[in-house]
């Protein structure tokens, strides 16, 4: 009995960290982009990689562990002070939808119920409700919002998808402003 209590003592710790070292590093990273999310991601906005009429393109600073790339895009306006901004991160592709929707599943379960802090605001919860891909509805998406959604913060939508683009399932995850009819409130 002893030398199971030993060996358990001894692979807790490791078991744990395991499990919790990819969700402090998404948390964390997830969290540098909400709390530059008041600022339209300029301190996380890197080089210029393409500009069309209305929008421009950046390189994001910021990744979730894993992915492939990231992107900060402008979309202009006629009054540069309702320009709209949003942050998106290209997370995994694959032919074999079996594999993607499960690393979908487990990023929802990683995500969902992250605490958020903000610098000058209190504590949030990344919330949401897991909406299951299926291989025929070709696009899923997952959306997480702020709890309690308080000022600008309010208008901030995460959103997790999964689409299939001709012959590969795409997964990523986004940051924008919300439209004011969609706004989430909880009763």
């Amino acid at each position: 009995m002893k030398s199971l209590t030993l060996t358990l003592m001894l692979a807790l710790p490791a078991i744990i960290f395991s499990q919790g070292v990819f969700t402090n590093q998404a948390s964390a990273a997830l969290q540098k982009v909400i709390g530059d999310y008041p600022n339209h991601f300029k301190n996380i906005q890197g080089d210029v990689v393409n500009t069309e009429a209305q929008s421009t393109d950046y390189t994001s600073k910021v990744l979730l562990p894993g992915a492939l790339s990231a992107v900060v895009t402008r979309y202009s306006t006629t009054n540069d002070k309702n320009n709209i901004y949003t942050w998106k991160c290209l997370l995994s592709q694959s032919e074999d939808f079996d594999l993607i929707s499960k690393k979908y599943k487990e990023l929802y379960n990683q995500l969902k119920n992250s605490i958020i802090k903000i610098d000058g605001q209190k504590p949030f919860i990344l919330n949401g409700v897991y909406e299951a891909p299926t291989e025929e509805r070709k696009f899923t998406i997952t959306d997480f919002y702020l709890l309690p959604s308080t000022g600008d913060m309010k208008k901030l939508k995460v959103e997790l998808t999964l689409e299939f683009y001709i012959t590969e399932w795409k997964m990523a995850i986004s940051v924008y402003d919300q439209k004011e009819e969609d706004s989430f409130v909880m009763e």
